[in-house]
């Protein structure tokens, strides 16, 4: 049985043959197909747009002035973490008008949740039948249009009721008749 290699001549026979590709000494060159061949552009001042800097960091630079951590991001739903689902019981059911380009009235919910903390949801869907002490599920997901809200309430779970027949972009006048020609 050959003696086995200590691990600093294997990691260097690895960097050896990673370094150096092994090309065969007779190969044959042949011109590529004109649909495969590279046009280049004589503009070589412009660089192709890429989000990450155009050189490395080099090793006196790390030194230097070392690489600060990035600022962990925030969650959106806090109360949630590592919880799809929370359940809750509603305080207050009230509206809300939403941020400035839009107007209507928002319905949002002031619950307490089964971990003690209350925070305010978003009830989705057109009409409701959450009142005081109704018994909610709570998911995460923010209302853009309301500043705060960063909850909303599931439909058709505990006593939230779904969505019935809804009635969007119906006209409570009918449609228009078409004009007849006079004559």
């Amino acid at each position: 049985m050959p003696p086995t290699p200590s691990l600093p001549l294997l990691a260097s026979l690895r960097a050896l043959i990673i370094s150096r590709p092994i090309r065969p000494t007779n190969a044959i060159h042949l011109p590529r197909p004109p649909h495969l061949q590279h046009h280049h552009n004589h503009n070589n001042n412009k660089q192709p747009f890429s989000t990450s800097p155009p050189h490395h960091t080099t090793l006196n630079q790390v030194r230097r002035t070392p690489r600060t951590a990035q600022r962990a991001r925030h969650p959106v739903s806090p109360a949630l973490v590592n919880r799809p689902h929370m359940k809750a019981v509603c305080l207050k059911v009230s509206v809300m008008k939403p941020k400035k380009p839009n107007s209507a009235e928002r319905k949002v919910a002031k619950v307490r949740l089964s971990s003690g903390r209350s925070v305010t949801c978003y009830i989705p869907g057109e009409g409701h039948n959450v009142q005081q002490h109704s018994v909610v599920l709570v998911r995460g997901g923010r209302s853009q249009d309301c500043p705060g809200v960063r909850y909303h309430l599931v439909r058709g779970a505990m006593d939230l009721g779904g969505v019935g027949h809804r009635q969007t972009s119906r006209s409570k006048y009918g449609t228009k008749k078409p004009k007849t020609a006079a004559s």
